[in-house]
């Protein structure tokens, strides 16, 4: 789909309800399903983040969504898959100016160059203990990306055409520092696996697509 008719479809998005937790749920491994309904996110005092889903034009007018590999670290989401976005700073007046500066800092992409069409459903990450508040928007022209060295070990343009292609919804096994050898829920995109909370965020801004394309 070109980008032109991408903007056209979507132009109408905030009629469109989100699914929320419903949709997060749909991408959930089984501990984490149990985690989420134990939890008193309130008691826990969870820092806050901003992240962008960040749709925009690749050079042959296709429309793609930004992702990123994060660099290798001492840390719960070390070299997993994410959205550009982090935590929110005393000098942030509301989380989606911290989803803006972050996508900046990470990618390259000016908060003048990004239209915020429309916040989603917030999640909260009981390892990293983050609540984090995702906002659907689009870049007009194609972005000159260039990626914070410290953080992001890759840029990943993904086409929407592979982001909505159920085909690319899997399995796998996997192990990381807090689950061993479990079964997730999965897209495969760009040759990566991408599930947890990023999955769960995918799932609500597919739908939301699903509903409007």
């Amino acid at each position: 789909m070109t980008f032109s008719e991408f903007k056209k479809s979507i132009s109408k998005i905030e009629n469109f309800e989100v699914l929320g937790e419903e949709a997060h749920l749909q991408m959930a491994p089984n501990f984490r399903k149990t985690e989420l309904k134990q939890v008193n996110i309130e008691a826990k005092k969870p820092k806050e983040a901003g992240v962008m889903a960040l749709f925009y034009p690749n050079s042959e007018e296709e429309t793609c969504l930004t992702l990123i590999l994060r660099k290798t670290y001492k840390g719960v989401h070390s070299a997993q898959i994410g959205f550009p976005g982090g935590r929110k700073e005393k000098q942030d007046k509301d989380l989606q100016e911290t989803a803006l500066r972050e996508t900046h800092e990470e990618v390259g992409v000016h908060p003048k160059e990004i239209k915020v069409l429309k916040e989603l459903t917030k999640i909260y990450i009981p390892p990293s203990n983050f609540w984090v508040q995702p906002f659907f928007g689009i870049a007009e022209k194609t972005p000159n990306f260039k990626k914070q060295e410290s953080e992001v070990e890759e840029i990943l343009e993904v086409k929407l055409s592979d982001f909505l292609n159920n085909d690319n919804l899997v399995e796998e096994t996997l192990s990381t520092s807090y689950a061993k050898n479990v079964n997730v829920p999965a897209f495969y995109l760009n040759d990566q696996i991408v599930w947890g909370a990023t999955g769960m965020m995918l799932n609500e801004v597919k739908a939301l697509l699903n509903e409007m394309l």
